[in-house]
């Protein structure tokens, strides 16, 4: 049996509920990282918070705060809801998903690999838990960032990041595969920007350490 852990946006997370039923009916021990990034945009902007992103982070003040936690909640909710009992909701800075602050970002972490002890016994029991990626503090962890740390943490067999786009789109086409190298020289050079590069940041750092990972219909390699 594999361990899989599968992130998938805010944009797409009630949508995934099928791929990740169908993971866990087919046999594997499935962990879900989700995001909620058009929630907690359109949540702020209500709130007159602005809305910022450094290399596709986002930038999260004291009050940012506040709604990145809620905005998490009602997704975590959804998708669950969309699961079924066999889902449990666990909040990050709850369970011990460690990160060190970024100060230049406000109330955001970089991930440590970590093996958050309720994630393994609902994993044992059949469970599939589904996290929401704050990280102890609590700070703003992107959901990329977060799976891919959970995935080395975990030692899982593969990585899958569910998104609204099909891939890597590159030079107007989407990659089957893109080396971790290539990978790091595409993004130091500016070649890719938005949502793209926390994912692929994550996935190099997720291949380098073992685990099999995919963004879409794109395979990354070490």
């Amino acid at each position: 049996m594999s361990l899989v852990v599968l992130k998938c946006g805010g944009a797409v997370a009630r949508e995934s509920a099928d791929t990740i039923l169908q993971l866990a009916d087919a046999g594997h021990d499935v962990c879900v990282v989700h995001g909620a990034g058009p929630q907690i945009s359109e949540e702020m902007e209500r709130f007159g918070i602005p809305v910022e992103f450094i290399g596709g982070r986002r930038v999260t003040t004291k009050a940012g705060l506040a709604v990145v936690r809620s905005s998490f909640a009602a997704v975590n909710r959804a998708l669950c809801s969309a699961l079924g009992t066999r889902a449990v909701g666990l909040f990050g800075d709850e369970i011990g998903l460690h990160a060190v602050q970024i100060p230049a970002l406000g109330h955001v972490g970089d991930p440590l690999p970590s093996r958050p002890r309720a994630v393994v016994e609902a994993l044992a029991s059949g469970h599939i838990p589904v996290v929401a990626p704050l990280g102890v503090g609590p700070l703003n962890v992107n959901a990329d960032d977060a799976a891919a740390a959970l995935a080395v943490g975990l030692e899982a067999d593969r990585l899958l990041f569910l998104t609204d786009v099909a891939g890597v789109l590159h030079d107007g086409s989407v990659l089957a595969s893109i080396g971790a190298g290539d990978a790091d020289r595409l993004l130091g050079n500016g070649t890719f920007d938005g949502g793209i590069v926390p994912k692929l940041r994550a996935a190099v750092i997720a291949v380098r350490n073992g685990v099999r990972t995919e963004i879409g219909e794109t395979a990354v390699v070490a």
